[in-house]
């Protein structure tokens, strides 16, 4: 990969992670100051139906942020953009949609099939 697109990636990955860290502190700091308490129940269940739902928000984005961090050390040890399967280059278009794919689509579609058949 040139170098002027790998430079694309790292300030893309940058960025993201810049985003996702000042997202997660915020809402660390949202959920401590804001601990109210409903005295009706259905207001109560939905709060912490929000909560849970944030939560589940901040965890996919921690599982990005592992992914993003993964990709970056791709990139500085010259493996970002190889299928770690094949050992094919992945191509430009499916890492413009994709980043931190690891997979080019061959194998990524192989994957997909054996784990529905698995049932997963």
């Amino acid at each position: 990969m040139k170098p002027d697109q790998l430079e694309y990636f790292k300030d893309l990955f940058t960025q993201r992670m810049e985003g996702l860290m000042g997202e997660a502190g915020k809402t660390v700091s949202e959920m401590t100051e804001g601990s109210e308490s409903f005295p009706d129940v259905t207001d109560r269940a939905s709060q912490e139906s929000d909560r849970n739902f944030e939560l589940r928000i901040r965890d996919r984005e921690r599982k990005l942020v592992g992914k993003i961090k993964s990709a970056l050390k791709r990139i500085d040890d010259g493996t970002f953009g190889i299928c770690e399967v094949c050992g094919k280059k992945i191509s430009q278009k499916r890492l413009m949609a994709r980043p931190v794919t690891t997979l080019c689509i061959t194998c990524k579609t192989q994957q997909e099939k054996q784990e529905k058949q698995r049932g997963e």
